[in-house]
């Protein structure tokens, strides 16, 4: 099944402690069902100290539910994502303005 929302997508999240923060997504579990956004679902995360890396308490952004998350159209406002056809080629598009997202 193709991917509704994807790697460097804008995003606002819906449920959970960051509801209404946006976000771009830097990686996604499609397996999992989750995807990591840049600031959003922050864990302290204990690391000891290495040669290479600082240690200490380093705040992580853990993965969050696809469900929770909704993409931003240009206006900045939540939209669910649609596919259709355009000639041969499949595309996404935001279903409250109906513009292509990725062309």
């Amino acid at each position: 099944m193709a991917a509704k929302l994807k790697k460097g997508d804008k995003v606002v999240v819906l449920a959970g402690k960051d509801k209404g923060k946006e976000g771009t997504i830097s990686s996604v579990d499609p397996k999992a069902g989750k995807a990591v956004v840049d600031g959003i679902n922050i864990a302290i995360r204990h690391t000891k100290q290495s040669q290479t890396a600082q240690g200490g308490r380093i705040p992580q952004a853990m993965p969050i539910e696809l469900s929770n998350l909704a993409f931003l159209d240009k206006n900045g406002k939540a939209t669910r994502v649609g596919f259709r056809m355009e000639g041969d080629k499949k595309v996404r598009f935001a279903k409250t303005t109906g513009d292509v997202i990725d062309a």
